[in-house]
């Protein structure tokens, strides 16, 4: 049986007169200052001196340069993107870290798959919200709690899991309930759902909207009858909230009927193996050290330049504009250099799959 952690679980006095680090003001680190703070403990904040420190000081905490906030803190939240995390680590945290502190994780990625060394004398601690940073304030506001997958990796001080504890309290976490895994299996899950869940769904619901337009169905409809009424939003939270198969019972019985004796036909399609192949990359950490390589970050940005001139994206900002609908622009089209294309050259079949996937 895994552990599962509430309100009765967690004691915010065992916090009283230690100094809180936010490192990195962004949604999570935003988030959850405000809501340790509004729990009664003693926040600051450690950042670059970008927006987001300016954000930081106009919501009334104390900033600091990121070396400055570790030196005056007994607890430092690690919430960098993981990509940077280490490096920053190495060059502004370690050598600054007091005696006894303790460093919070947000993402097991760094410490499961052993990108990052902490030190061996500090407790080692994972609070992962299974919410995005907005939603973690809303909840905390709206006194409901969310879900988060909590660890403990070192306890030197022998007191790790009551400060873990302490803190998801003040978090809000434990309104809703916290889930006591280990650091790799909290990164295992998160890369899971992003690599495969996600991709597989995607081109789920990129196959009905093709098969649809190419039937003859006007594309408006088409992308409003697949997500864009939010009516597969709503269907999603009700999952969540009685049941996967409960809320058939929001359905007609028309709707039930077609879903379910339709369903079958679907059932042999090679998911499951493609999916197993995916997680199997990721708990023998061939992912992260893929992920790790100076030519993956250009691969990347190949695969969203490539991405920004998928069909449907044409197709949806042509809707969104007859519909009279906002138009939003997140991906910028930013083509390789010559440099980089030169970089690229020994991935260059590799690059080609990937284009002809986005075409």
């Amino acid at each position: 049986m895994v552990d599962i952690f509430h309100e009765e679980d967690g004691d915010i006095s065992f916090l009283e007169g230690k100094t809180i680090a936010i490192i990195g003001y962004g949604n999570q680190g935003r988030a959850q200052a405000l809501n340790l703070r509004d729990s009664g403990l003693e926040v600051i904040i450690g950042n670059l001196n970008d927006k987001y420190r300016r954000i930081a000081m106009n919501d009334d905490f104390p900033v600091y340069s990121i070396k400055e906030a570790t030196e005056i803190s007994d607890i430092i939240f690690l919430l960098i993107p993981d990509e940077v995390m280490n490096d920053v680590f190495e060059r502004e945290i370690r050598a600054y870290i007091q005696p006894n502190s303790v460093l919070v994780f947000a993402s097991g990625y760094n410490i499961g798959f052993k990108q990052l060394k902490p030190p061996e004398d500090l407790d080692i601690i994972l609070i992962a919200p299974r919410m995005i940073g907005v939603g973690v304030r809303e909840k905390f506001l709206k006194n409901e709690g969310f879900f988060s997958y909590i660890a403990v990796k070192q306890d030197p001080s022998g007191q790790a899991k009551q400060t873990l504890l302490a803190l998801a309290k003040a978090i809000g976490t434990l309104k809703k309930g916290a889930i006591m895994i280990s650091f790799k299996q909290e990164a295992e899950l998160d890369l899971f759902n992003e690599q495969a869940f996600g991709p597989a769904f995607g081109r789920v619901l990129l196959s009905s909207i093709y098969t649809l337009i190419e039937a003859g169905y006007p594309a408006e409809v088409v992308l409003i009858e697949m997500y864009m009424s939010g009516e597969m939003a709503y269907t999603y939270q009700k999952m969540a909230d009685i049941g996967l198969i409960k809320q058939l019972d929001f359905h007609s019985q028309t709707s039930q009927y077609g879903a379910m004796s339709r369903g079958i036909r679907f059932r042999n399609l090679p998911y499951k193996q493609k999916m197993n192949e995916i997680l199997e990359e990721i708990q023998e950490g061939e992912f992260a050290k893929e992920w790790k390589k100076k030519i993956t970050k250009l691969k990347f940005k190949m695969i969203k330049y490539f991405a920004t001139k998928q069909k449907i994206n044409k197709l949806e900002r042509q809707v969104r504009k007859n519909l009279k609908l906002k138009l939003y622009d997140i991906y910028e089209e930013n083509p390789p250099t010559k440099e980089e294309l030169s970089e690229l050259k020994e991935i260059s079949v590799e690059l080609d799959e990937f284009k002809r996937y986005y075409e």
